[in-house]
């Protein structure tokens, strides 16, 4: 089984070493993902009949949705980058805990303000993203899916999440909780999946390695051109209306260290990474449904 995207080596389960032993000793081993198709956890590649007889036969326990953005990713990664890496994580989650878990159609667009002054960008108001969310939620549960675990791949979504998750849940009666896929790396063990250190950083080392791993079509190998960059400027009324501020610590000068940090990344780095990510998402979710 090839899931779309993902490389071999980012998608063998079993691949995590030495961290992997550190989960939960009591969590269930993982099926062989190989003999399952990919398409099976997918909300959106299934039929209602599907979906039904799946809530039914009481082995469906739990949602993740995916949440990320349409935002720039400097002059080398497509704008993406955010969705496809949640969904990614999400996914391969889902594979392993099959069959309990179910992924929603991503959330695509996420709170990105600050960017933009970088054509590409679409932001969204914290109440609409929010909104959005609790919605899925509620759709969730309407159909029988009594856990909800939020997998996010855009940090201008974090705090948002984390702030109002706790509501969510308390609102619809149902376990609900939220990460983003990077903080299954503790600060001091970063070194050990990018030689800046930097995690998750920005279209730099550490995303660049995780699209080079899972979708290396979404990387361009270009060079970065001061005077090119910074040609485009919005009109003050348009930016106001989209709640722009200048976040200093995304300014010319860390654009261009990203990019410059972004020809370390490797496929082979993304592929140490993925599988790590996943068995700690996996295993917070388990944890969750019992």
């Amino acid at each position: 089984m090839k899931l779309a995207g993902v490389s071999g080596a980012a998608l063998s389960m079993d691949s995590g070493g030495a961290e992997a032993g550190e989960m939960n000793p009591g969590m269930s081993s993982s099926v062989n993902v190989s003999n399952v198709n990919p398409g099976k956890v997918l909300l959106t590649e299934l039929t209602r009949k599907e979906v039904r007889e799946w809530v039914a036969s009481g082995n469906l326990k739990a949602a993740i949705i995916p949440t990320g953005s349409t935002e720039q990713h400097n002059e080398h990664m497509a704008l993406s980058m955010d969705t496809e890496a949640a969904l990614v994580i999400s996914h391969l989650t889902a594979l392993k805990l099959y069959p309990q878990v179910i992924v929603t159609t991503p959330v695509a667009f996420g709170i990105c303000p600050f960017f933009m002054k970088r054509q590409g960008t679409i932001t969204v108001r914290e109440e609409t993203f929010l909104g959005l969310v609790w919605d899925i939620c509620c759709s969730m549960k309407t159909h029988g899916i009594n856990a909800i675990f939020i997998v996010n791949g855009h940090g201008g979504n974090s705090r948002a999440l984390r702030s109002n998750v706790p509501e969510f849940s308390s609102k619809l009666g149902i376990p609900i909780d939220a990460c983003s896929y990077w903080d299954s790396i503790p600060r001091d063990r970063r070194n050990e999946f990018t030689d800046t250190g930097s995690v998750p950083g920005h279209a730099d080392e550490f995303e660049t390695s995780f699209a080079l791993a899972a979708f290396p079509e979404k990387i361009r190998r270009v060079t970065y051109d001061d005077d090119e960059v910074y040609t485009w400027e919005p009109e003050q009324e348009d930016l106001d209306r989209v709640g722009y501020f200048d976040a200093q610590w995304f300014s010319k000068e860390f654009d261009k260290s990203s990019y410059e940090e972004s020809l370390l990344g490797t496929a082979e780095k993304g592929e140490r990474f993925i599988p790590y990510a996943v068995d700690w998402v996996a295993n917070k979710l388990q944890t969750m449904i019992g």
